[in-house]
């Protein structure tokens, strides 16, 4: 109720990427203080053993992570896992360090709780990144579950965009969780371009065999899709994740349509363009995961993104094929203390639905079949 005032009499009064950059220092200066982010983790990371996830090889201690976009630089994973996230994915990175386009990027659709945002993959690039990862693994981020999402330098023409990715593949091999091939952004001319199969198999092959030949043959490698592709090329998509053997897929990124919403036209054509995030995308982010669930069923780790504000939209994705779940927005309109509920609102979700854990829910809308939920106690 405290953020939601302070929400709506400061923060939605001012520029969205300078509270950003505000509210970021002040998570990273809280999580440098001695004893802070163990306090913290105390209060707010998931501890019920309802909540616990084995996934992608780690062992998750809830299902909700935070969204790429939100750490470029891997500067906060630790100050965001204290607020009770189970895993941090940082990026998107490039190869190449870049500034993202011209501010402003960034603004609140208020009324939509929703936010649009053209950033570009603003970062330092992925040597630098990496360096600050590799460092910070040594230290207190040892035991954090990161992944890395990696994507393409603006300057790069499509025709060395294999070599591009395969430089930050390279340079995350032994330090990520987990890598995430991003070719969904509508930020990076000509970037979903990349999502067509015929230019994407050579560059999520070119990636594998990338982090094979840097010894981590086991490190999982997942790619993230749009949620405004065609139902046909989300099959394709899906086929090619089995096809190279992909652990999984991320659905979904932000949206370029501007359909159903209630903040005045005019506001919305000010804003301009950029990719659409918040409670707009719940619908066809829940769509796309159900069809990619259908498609490849348990053969694929599925991670949902987009719209998911309340434990119950989590708990929607879980049972509809999402081993994980990840937010971003839902953050920025809910305070730090999102996390915490949305994962005591799903171990309350499991209890009332009969199921022992979480994770025995995974699907049970999609796959049409008899489920025997066991009795908790």
């Amino acid at each position: 109720m405290l953020y939601q005032l302070f929400f709506h009499a400061v923060l939605r009064r001012t520029d969205a990427e300078q509270i950003h950059r505000l509210s970021f220092a002040g998570l990273r200066a809280v999580a440098a203080v001695p004893g802070a982010t163990a306090a913290m983790n105390r209060v707010l990371a998931p501890r019920a053993p309802e909540l616990a996830v084995r996934a992608l090889g780690r062992d998750f201690a809830g299902p909700l992570g935070m969204a790429a976009g939100f750490d470029k630089n891997a500067e906060g994973a630790q100050g965001l896992s204290a607020l009770g996230f189970s895993h941090v994915e940082i990026g998107t990175v490039t190869a190449r360090p870049q500034p993202g386009n011209p501010a402003p990027r960034l603004f609140r659709l208020v009324a939509d709780r929703a936010i649009v945002n053209r950033m570009g993959f603003n970062n330092d690039g992925s040597e630098a990144v990496a360096a600050r990862l590799r460092v910070q693994r040594a230290g207190g981020a040892r035991g954090l579950i990161i992944g890395a999402n990696i994507g393409k330098t603006k300057i790069v023409p499509e025709s060395e965009a294999v070599a591009d990715y395969v430089a930050s593949a390279r340079r995350f091999a032994d330090i990520a969780d987990y890598v995430a091939v991003n070719v969904s952004s509508p930020n990076t001319p000509g970037l979903r371009d990349l999502q067509a199969v015929e230019h994407l198999r050579p560059l999520l092959a070119a990636v594998r065999a990338t982090l094979d030949e840097q010894g981590r043959p086991e490190l999982p490698l997942l790619v993230k899709i749009a949620p405004d592709l065609a139902d046909t090329d989300i099959d394709a998509v899906a086929d090619l994740a089995l096809e190279l053997g992909l652990h999984g897929i991320i659905a979904t990124n932000t949206t370029i349509s501007r359909a159903d919403l209630a903040t005045p036209e005019e506001e919305v054509e000010a804003v301009g363009a950029g990719g659409l995030s918040g409670a707009p995308l719940k619908a066809r982010s829940l769509q796309v995961l159900r069809r990619l669930r259908a498609r490849v069923g348990d053969r694929l780790l599925l991670v949902a993104v987009g719209g998911i504000e309340t434990p119950e939209d989590a708990w929607a994705r879980i049972r509809s094929g999402a081993t994980l779940v990840q937010g971003y927005t839902g953050l920025i309109y809910g305070g730090p203390l999102w996390p915490s509920r949305i994962h005591r609102g799903l171990v309350r979700l499991a209890r009332k639905d009969g199921y022992a854990r979480v994770a025995d829910a995974i699907g049970v809308d999609v796959d049409d079949v008899s489920v025997q939920p066991v009795a908790v106690h």
